[in-house]
């Protein structure tokens, strides 16, 4: 069904980033302090290269960010303030993804619902409305055979001209966070054809180990442009991530592109294990962010920082790319891509 949608590749024009200033401190227990601060340097970066749409709950919450932002620097005319309570402030999952509609945008409401996992999700409910009512963009509610489709934007990832990314094990796995149930493959690509203009979808098996979310594309393999795909490589064969990555591996190097040509396929390494307080994290070098002329890259304190950000930056010659320390972010189980959701112009 062609409806005249088209979900834009990141790498297109955007108006700007929506973010929202972290504010539950259960998400980074013993790390939030720090984590407010790496916050505004990724504001500061952002600000650098478009608009940054702000979530925040109230006035109270708008005159401390503001004097946080002033005293980094930041450029406060790239900024604008929403207000609205929410959850948490994964914008990726419970923010809406903006569409082309013809000449026009439109906003897609995916009825987060913590990821079929946590049961405090009901104030990132509004956060689609928020946004749309800000921008002054329609929002639809997606729905397959009259019921409400649920679907996180780290769970998918376009390269604009009719291909997506995602995983079975986030959309497929009939036990574990299971956002559709009796959903099947045909559903969701029906889904995917009708709202976001994709007719050909490339399905990954696994996700990496740790992952909260159980499974998203964003940590595993992302477009770099329309016919390049870079996908995070596990290099010791006794890493409990190997096997999936290389069976997501094997099967990008098997897959084809809406014009039915195979795509090129770049390596990313995975950074060493991190763990803290007894917990694995699932740290990865494909949550970067792509803006209009720059690319963000987590880093880990990690020798294979300087590969990583070499490779993406061979992927990206026209930008400019730029390390942002995401030691702390990670300890909330994702780091700049999960926190992000771009607004395409």
């Amino acid at each position: 069904m062609n409806t005249g949608r088209r979900f834009p590749a990141e790498w297109e024009k955007q108006q700007g980033i929506l973010l929202c200033f972290p504010h539950n401190g259960k998400d980074w227990p013993g790390k939030f302090a720090a984590v407010q601060w790496d916050f505004v340097e990724f504001i500061k970066k952002v600000a650098e290269f478009e608009e940054v749409f702000l979530l925040v709950s109230d006035e109270k919450q708008k005159k401390k960010v503001f004097e946080m932002l002033e005293k980094a620097h930041v450029n406060l005319e790239k900024l604008s303030f929403i207000f609205q309570k929410t959850n948490r402030s994964w914008m990726r999952d419970s923010g809406p993804i903006v569409v082309k509609n013809g000449d026009k945008r439109e906003a897609l409401d995916f009825h987060f619902n913590g990821w079929a996992k946590y049961k405090n999700y009901k104030l990132d409910r509004l956060v689609p409305t928020s946004v749309a009512n800000f921008l002054n963009i329609p929002l639809t509610s997606v729905l397959r055979n009259g019921k409400p489709v649920i679907l996180e934007g780290g769970a998918i990832d376009v390269n604009g001209k009719g291909t997506l990314l995602t995983s079975e094990e986030c959309l497929m796995h009939q036990n574990i966070q299971v956002r559709n149930p009796g959903f099947s493959r045909e559903d969701y690509e029906a889904v995917f054809e009708e709202y976001l203009g994709v007719n050909n979808v490339i399905w990954l098996g696994d996700g990496i180990t740790g992952d909260d979310t159980h499974g998203h594309i964003d940590d595993l393999s992302r477009f770099v442009n329309e016919d390049t795909i870079i996908t995070v490589v596990e290099s010791d064969p006794n890493d409990t991530n190997y096997n999936a990555l290389q069976d997501n591996l094997k099967r990008l190097q098997k897959a084809k592109l809406e014009n039915g040509k195979t795509p090129n396929i770049i390596s990313l390494p995975m950074p060493s294990r991190l763990d803290f307080d007894g917990l694995r994290l699932p740290a990865s070098y494909a949550n970067f962010l792509i803006l209009n002329n720059s690319v963000l890259v987590p880093v880990f304190n990690d020798s294979k920082d300087i590969e990583a950000l070499n490779i993406i930056a061979g992927c990206f010659p026209e930008r400019k790319v730029v390390p942002i320390n995401a030691t702390d972010l990670i300890w909330g189980f994702g780091t700049l891509h999960c926190l992000s959701q771009q607004i395409p112009e």
